[in-house]
């Protein structure tokens, strides 16, 4: 990590031990990093200790607050850390996925726009053939929304990973709950003007099954992302 790094990284985590130290571990080698921040919310497992022995800060929740709830945690815990270091510029907010592993060193790209003031968020599109988190009537529900609120139709509108300057942030609050997030994260900020730019990555992540489990997660996604566009159409 940079000693004088600005750019910090937030990695919303639920029962990720298995890949969150690889995650840790790649993200602290992204340039301009001098922070990564683990919000565990919640896990049942090893997670946090496995991200505090892999070198990243971690905060728990004792209850899970949902995806959402973590993204707020980590900025307001970045943010009052650039206060007490008297910040007189903040950190830029990097977020990932916990289950990147050691593809997560391939996100540099993201904050280039973002460090170079010529976006105010940036959104990864993965090059990799993979299933993102939501499956296709998810995706295309967070799609259709954002192209009825905005006019744009973004390519991967449920990826998580994501670049934003503090003050693209502030703007986005209070972030929409649970996986309505992503979002209700893009309809804000080009509802208020925000530069959004969409950078391809080589990135993966677990692949969305298709057992019991998975079906639930999707059902939680759509009924998330139904919500944000809910209260913004």
């Amino acid at each position: 990590m940079s000693p004088s790094g600005d750019v910090a990284v937030i990695i919303p985590a639920r029962n990720e031990s298995d890949r969150i130290g690889a995650t840790v571990r790649a993200a602290a080698t992204l340039p301009g990093v001098d922070l990564v921040l683990v919000v565990d919310d919640g896990s049942a497992d090893q997670t946090r200790v496995i991200a505090e022995r892999a070198g990243a800060s971690v905060i728990s929740h004792a209850r899970p607050r949902g995806k959402g709830g973590a993204m707020e945690t980590g900025a307001e815990a970045v943010n009052l850390l650039d206060k007490q270091e008297g910040r007189q510029v903040p950190r830029h907010l990097l977020f990932l996925d916990a289950d990147l592993g050691d593809t997560a060193k391939q996100a540099g790209p993201l904050t280039e726009p973002v460090r170079g003031g010529e976006a105010d968020m940036t959104i990864a599109v993965f090059t990799s053939i993979i299933k993102l988190g939501g499956h296709g009537f998810v995706v295309k529900l967070s799609s259709a929304g954002i192209k009825r609120a905005t006019g744009w139709t973004p390519t991967q509108p449920l990826n998580g990973q994501r670049c934003l300057t503090r003050a693209a942030f502030e703007a986005a609050r209070p972030i929409a709950p649970g996986f309505g997030a992503e979002t209700a994260l893009t309809i804000d900020l080009l509802r208020k003007g925000k530069r959004i730019t969409e950078v391809e990555v080589p990135l993966t992540h677990r692949a969305t099954g298709t057992d019991w489990r998975a079906q639930l997660h999707r059902a939680r996604q759509f009924a998330d992302v139904g919500r944000a566009l809910a209260r913004r159409l």
